[in-house]
């Protein structure tokens, strides 16, 4: 193998180009937790459990920066920075990305939503089509990332404001007052924990403040592709016709470079830019947009009967929303609440494509001794794999959006207390001294670490026993 020569670390961009990322990851998110599990637990136990999306979503902000620290060092995804310390790790991310999100409750809440609004029971056909829909439109961009890119910061910067000025408009001075209250974790007599929470659900919320699982490990992938650090030397995945075979040979390792003065002032230039970007884009969009759409179920429907089945509760905040203002407007929150339920599963099947894809690479790589590999090819396989088996349960009637989307949280929520572990070692071993986290951080992750164990494992013994 020929030995690869050191290269420049580049200078920082200006601010302006840095942003994207952040919106793709904000937006894997924006399905599952913003619009669905958080806004569902408060429309039946009220705003005192605003506090989890809180901790939640600042929980993700730490575990994403650390994430993208690596890509910006490495010039390379984190799955091939782990793969050098545990080999082995590559089937465990195909296995549970697989399992954690192949169950396709987004999708599905996304056609209940729009079954309601057209009239169409049997909503699972409309998911079928989403789902095709989602093949094409990930099939034809020039590259995969630069269309996602686009379609998530349109669709953020639409839908949020629109849930703004609605909560603005239904909301009083005091539903405000309850829910900075909930962000302190007092609710309505109970404090932090209502009597009768599903801790199942309650985790599943948690994980869900933002990405879960191993999507937050695809954040390495898109900065790296965006051109972040020693990025700027690292190749995009093409789209499927992009080329006239369809092959683009991709090289996964990143690019070294010397460590010294001038290259470790221009990391840690990069470090405080991208920090902003992403408490800016990430944690305070996100953050805004729980307590937005948190607020907007407690103002419509929080006491209501029947919000505790299903993801019936937006469809009754449609309602009621139309009641209070125009039949006009409560159509379209559901139709904005469809629109951001399908971006949340079209990026989730981006994101779990780009990590099955490069882990069954790395294995190729190893395999086969070659510095490249066909990386557009098996990310194809595996997007078209993911909708063949989203269909099939469908066609199953397998398609109730809640029962999906809590089950495959949990199974996300275990997920991440394995790849906080697996980052926290990789950094801490790979990188540089440099260029490693501070002792607070490393605390801070230590705690991340904790937190998700024990609640999955309080989760497991609730279900066994």
């Amino acid at each position: 193998m020929k030995k690869q020569s050191k290269k420049v670390f580049p200078k920082p961009v200006p601010f302006k180009q840095l942003i994207g990322p952040s919106f793709i990851i904000l937006a894997l998110g924006l399905g599952s937790g913003e619009v669905i599990l958080w806004p569902y637990m408060v429309s039946n136990y009220g705003l005192g459990i605003a506090w989890g999306a809180f901790l939640g979503i600042t929980f993700q902000y730490f575990i994403n920066m650390e994430i993208e620290r690596y890509a910006l060092v490495k010039g390379e995804s984190v799955f091939v920075g782990i793969a050098k310390i545990f080999p082995k790790a590559v089937y465990w991310f195909i296995f549970s990305t697989f399992i954690g999100f192949g169950l396709p409750g987004i999708i599905a809440a996304s056609a209940q939503v729009f079954g309601s609004i057209i009239g169409v029971e049997q909503f699972k056909w409309i998911a079928i089509i989403f789902l095709l829909l989602i093949g094409i439109i990930l099939s034809v961009g020039k590259t995969v990332y630069t269309l996602m890119e686009g379609l998530t910061r349109t669709i953020i910067l639409i839908g949020v404001p629109f849930v703004f000025v609605l909560t603005i408009v239904l909301s009083q001075s005091s539903d405000w007052g309850t829910l900075f209250q909930g962000l302190m974790g007092k609710g309505e007599g109970y404090t932090f924990f209502p009597a009768g929470i599903s801790f199942a659900t309650f985790l599943a919320a948690f994980a869900y403040s933002g990405a879960a699982g191993n999507l937050n490990l695809t954040q390495s992938i898109y900065v790296k592709e965006k051109g972040y650090g020693m990025g700027k030397y690292a190749q995009k995945i093409a789209g499927l016709f992009a080329s006239k075979d369809g092959a683009q040979k991709i090289k996964l390792t990143g690019t070294s470079f010397v460590d010294n003065k001038e290259h470790r002032a221009r990391f840690n230039q990069w470090w405080k830019m991208i920090s902003i970007e992403h408490g800016l884009i990430f944690w305070f969009v996100g953050l805004l947009s729980m307590c937005l759409l948190m607020l907007l179920a407690y103002v419509t429907v929080y006491g209501s009967t029947g919000t505790e089945e299903g993801i019936l509760f937006v469809i009754y905040e449609g309602a009621a929303i139309g009641s209070q203002l125009f039949p006009a407007v409560g159509v379209s929150f559901l139709f904005v609440v469809g629109v951001m339920l399908f971006q949340t599963q079209l990026g989730v099947m981006d994101s779990t494509s780009r990590i099955m894809a490069e882990n069954v690479a790395i294995k190729q790589v190893e395999h086969d001794k070659k510095e490249t590999v066909n990386l557009s090819k098996l990310y194809y396989i595996f997007l078209w794999a993911q909708i063949g088996f989203g269909i099939l349960l469908f066609l199953f009637n397998i398609y109730e959006p809640k029962t999906l989307l809590v089950l495959a949280a949990v199974i996300n929520a275990f997920a991440m207390f394995v790849h906080v572990g697996l980052v926290f070692v990789v950094n801490h071993k790979l990188l540089p001294k440099a260029y490693r986290p501070r002792w607070w951080r490393k605390i801070v992750m230590i705690g991340i670490f904790l937190f998700f164990g024990f609640f999955s494992g309080l989760v497991l013994i609730d279900k066994l026993f």
